[in-house]
Order: C-alpha cells, then sequence, then structure tokens
C-alpha cells in the first residue's frame, strides 16, 4: 500500500496546471497621457508614465494608485525596465549623459551605475544581488553587470564579439545576445565575459535571450525572416520553438517559476501571451483584457508566493492611449499535490475492488 501511494504521488504535479483565469488591473496612473510596465519582482511592478511632457520612472503594488514617482532629481527622463523583489533598474538621462540606474522603492534612493569608461548606459533587469544591462563604450556596446555602484561593473562581452547587450538574469545567470560573425546570436554568461554560451540555433538568422529562470532562458528566434518564441536550457540544441499555431512571430520578454511572458502577432495585432514551456501551451492573455483594448504585450512576470504578477501595455481604444496593465493569478495551494494524491488512490483502490 505505502509503494501504490509513492508511485501515485511521484506522477502527481508539484502544483494543479493553472485555470488561467486571470484578474484585470489597469495599472494607468491618474495625472499620466501614457504608460507602460516592464518589470516586475515579487508583488511589484516597475515601467514609466509621462507626466506633464516628462517621462518618468516608477513603480506599482499592483494598483493605479499605489504608484510611486521614481524620477531623480535633475533628470531629463527616467524609465525603470527590470525590478526584482527589493529593488527596480533602468536609466535616468541627466545633462547629455544616460546613466544605468538602480532604486529602492523611492526618487531619493537613486545610484548612477554609468561607468567612468561609459559615454552612456542602461540597466534591463535585477536580481537580489545584481543589475544587467549594457554600457556604450569604445564605440560599441556591451554586456554589462553590476552588483550596486558604477565601480562594481563587469564587461561581459565575449572575447571576438563585436558588440553584446544583455537583457534578463536568473540567480546564477545572465542573458542576453552577442554579435559573432556578424550574427546577433542569442547567449548566457555566469558573471564574466569568458563564461559566454552561444544559444544560437541552427537555422536561426539571429536569436536574442531576454530573461532566464532557473535552468531556463527565453526570448526569440528569427526563423524564416519572422521572429519565433524560444526558450533553451543551457545550449544550442536545446531550443524550443514556441512560436503559436496561427501566430505570424512571437516573442518572450519575461519569465518566471516555469513561465514564458510575451507577445505574439496573430490576426495581424499583438497579443499579450503566455506560455508554460511549450507552444501548444500558449494562452491569449489579451483576452482577459477589456474589449477596448487592440493590442497588448507582457513585459514582465513574478510571483511572491501567493500571486502571479504579469505586467505590460495595452492600447486603449476608449481612451486613445497606452496604458500600464497587471495580470493576476492566485498560484495554486501547496496541498493540492496531496488532494491528487488522495484522488488517485482511492481510483487505484476502486481499481483493485473491481478486480477481485
Amino acid at each position: 500500500m505505502k509503494i501504490g501511494l509513492i508511485c501515485l504521488l511521484a506522477i502527481a504535479p508539484a502544483v494543479a496546471p493553472m485555470a488561467h483565469g486571470w484578474t484585470y488591473t489597469n495599472l494607468h496612473p491618474s495625472g499620466a497621457s501614457v504608460s507602460a510596465g516592464f518589470g516586475a519582482g515579487g508583488n511589484t511592478q516597475s515601467g514609466n508614465s509621462n507626466m506633464s511632457g516628462v517621462l518618468r520612472a516608477g513603480l506599482w503594488n499592483a494598483t493605479a494608485s499605489s504608484w510611486i514617482d521614481l524620477h531623480p532629481t535633475g533628470a531629463n527622463y527616467s524609465e525603470s525596465w527590470g525590478a526584482s523583489a527589493t529593488s527596480q533598474v533602468g536609466y535616468a538621462h541627466i545633462g547629455v549623459t544616460t546613466h544605468a540606474s538602480l532604486w529602492t522603492g523611492t526618487s531619493g534612493s537613486w545610484v548612477s551605475l554609468n561607468p567612468s569608461v561609459a559615454l552612456g548606459s542602461v540597466a534591463y533587469a535585477a536580481t537580489s544581488t545584481n543589475q544587467i544591462g549594457n554600457t556604450y563604450a569604445f564605440s560599441t556596446v556591451l554586456a554589462s553587470m553590476w552588483s550596486g555602484s558604477a565601480g562594481s561593473w563587469v564587461n561581459l562581452n565575449p572575447l571576438g564579439a563585436t558588440s553584446s547587450e544583455a537583457f534578463g538574469a536568473s540567480s546564477t545567470n545572465q542573458v542576453g545576445y552577442a554579435t559573432l560573425g556578424g550574427v546577433q546570436s542569442a547567449g548566457m554568461w555566469s558573471g564574466v565575459s569568458s563564461s559566454f554560451v552561444n544559444l544560437h540555433p541552427s537555422g536561426a538568422s539571429s536569436s536574442r535571450a531576454h530573461a532566464a529562470t532557473g535552468t531556463t532562458q527565453a526570448g526569440y528566434a528569427v526563423i524564416g525572416g519572422n521572429s519565433h518564441a524560444s526558450i533553451w536550457a543551457g545550449s544550442a540544441g536545446s531550443w524550443v520553438d514556441l512560436n503559436p499555431s496561427g501566430a505570424a512571430s512571437s516573442t518572450i520578454w519575461g519569465a518566471a517559476d516555469g513561465y514564458q511572458a510575451g507577445g505574439s502577432i496573430i490576426g495581424g495585432a499583438q497579443r499579450a501571451s503566455l506560455w508554460s514551456g511549450s507552444a501548444g501551451s500558449f494562452v491569449d492573455l489579451q483576452s482577459f483584457l477589456p474589449a477596448s483594448f487592440s493590442n497588448s504585450v507582457a513585459r514582465g512576470i513574478s510571483t511572491d508566493g501567493v500571486n502571479y504578477y504579469i505586467v505590460g501595455i495595452g492600447r486603449n481604444t476608449a481612451t486613445g492611449r497606452d496604458e500600464a496593465v497587471l495580470w493576476t493569478e492566485a498560484v495554486p495551494e501547496p496541498g493540492t499535490i496531496l488532494v491528487l494524491g488522495a484522488g488517485l488512490l482511492a481510483v487505484a483502490r476502486k481499481r483493485r475492488a473491481s478486480r477481485k
């Protein structure tokens, strides 16, 4: 009996499949002419809003009224492109220089990450310890990593690459692309330039990785002239094409907890999209938005253990503007596995009884 129960629990999933009953929240803050959500970390979302003609970095805590203005004093304009559970990253344009930027929840916490050797820089993603992006130096763009200060800058540009950019990170890896032999090739690093792993799949004309989580890297590969949402598991040969049936093209921008978020061109319009590791797992997130939204894209995904949060941008024809939007769904209860295991055990008992 014990052996049977163990076997039944072994085939039960750790959590129940997501029911995809996503709840929509409009994050557009009062007084903004346009807004956009780009990053997600824990239960916070980062992005920007245009206030009185000035693009201003900011963050939300899942409601429009929770908007916090991160725009630093003296900046011409700013944007936040990524977030962890405790920090936000992006850039602030000050004078004539774009500064990769780090915040921890307030405008006064702003830190410039721009290295002294750089003409400018941008940060796109954050983990609990690092910030990921690029610097403009020596007449090229270089994939870069920081650990909280301008002086901590690490040049990730691999040997032989004419340019590179880093867009995402997990706790152990950084992802982006490097231009090798004239081809933009998706790649992965583990903290130093020499660790670069080329993820470019056979048959693709170009590729980029935008996000990483656990052992998965996500982005796109251009196949037959169209971008295909893609994931990898640490090597070029592990490439999986996630382009949904009926989509002209697709791209992944964010990844977390086994899920990938991005956009797909379907019927001539971009629709926010969600996957869980295969093309067949595609979920049309735009279907959860009001009918007034004509286009949308998902840019970041995170979880705080209670909910999944997907942040992005939608074109609202009712207001005639782009608006930051949020999709939320509860994380399945951990006890689901026990319930499912008990159910499977009951089925097995009935089958044994019917054979007697």
